[in-house]
């Protein structure tokens, strides 16, 4: 999927290499509208989020709203109704339930990336469907992203405090975590932008400073270069966020707006 995203951002929309990967998706796409990581795996999951980062022309090869759907269909255990009527019948209470993120397979808790792709999957698809249950779907997933901040002003994959003690955050998600929360007021964000600006100068990883300078570049800050050694390709999800984020420094974000 990021090779696909990566190929959209340079403007590969029609060429032989997307064709073939778009008939693999329409292939693999499940009857419940969703998607799996691959074919021998039962159930979709949040890759659902990243095909419908696609641009529209990519998603007219296969039933877009039907992926889309799917992804509003799901939330976080902690967040269902069953465990709003559990926490009830247990405690006496009734409880409104946690900000709604989403997991990385269904019935299980949120976490922060799968939560900030599908707030980024959902943004780009309120621009061609304004039905008010995707505005408000994105607004609960930036909540729970706010309410999953660490300490020290960034994100890890979700869980704040491990063992009594204060967890710490990691360079990748706090990146992608800024990026889904572009539209909020800077006062809400600038512990995590300080954060991302410091691991951006000591990062070693190639995916983390794409992802780093992605989430800067979205609040509109300028940024430190990342250490050349952050530069180094191993995989080709590295490949294409780096291709990604190149074409993002020229305005043209695969992450944003259609």
């Amino acid at each position: 999927m990021f090779a696909l995203l990566a190929l959209a951002s340079e403007g590969e929309v029609y060429s032989q290499a997307v064709g073939r990967g778009l008939n693999w998706l329409r292939a693999n796409q499940r009857r419940d509208g969703g998607f799996a990581p691959r074919p021998l795996v039962e159930d979709c999951t949040w890759v659902t989020a990243l095909v419908l980062l696609l641009p529209a022309p990519m998603l007219a090869r296969f039933h877009a709203r039907g992926a889309l759907d799917w992804l509003l269909s799901k939330t976080g255990r902690e967040s269902s109704w069953v465990q709003r009527l559990r926490v009830a019948m247990i405690s006496g209470r009734v409880d409104r339930g946690a900000p709604e993120g989403w997991p990385w397979f269904p019935d299980t808790a949120a976490w922060v990336s799968p939560t900030s792709f599908a707030i980024l999957a959902l943004r780009k698809a309120s621009q061609r469907d304004p039905r008010d249950e995707i505005r408000d779907r994105i607004q609960r997933g930036q909540e729970y992203l706010m309410s999953s901040v660490c300490e020290d002003g960034g994100w890890n994959h979700g869980s704040t405090k491990a063992l009594g003690y204060e967890a710490p955050s990691y360079p990748e998600t706090t990146g992608l975590a800024l990026l889904a929360l572009d539209d909020l007021p800077p006062s809400r964000v600038a512990r995590s932008v300080e954060r991302a600006k410091q691991y951006l100068q000591a990062t070693r990883s190639l995916e983390a400073a794409s992802w780093l300078h992605l989430g800067l570049l979205a609040h509109r800050q300028a940024f430190p270069p990342a250490p050349t050694y952050a530069t180094r390709s191993r995989s080709t999800q590295e490949v294409a966020l780096a291709a990604i984020l190149r074409r993002a420094l020229d305005g043209d974000d695969v992450f944003g707006a259609p």
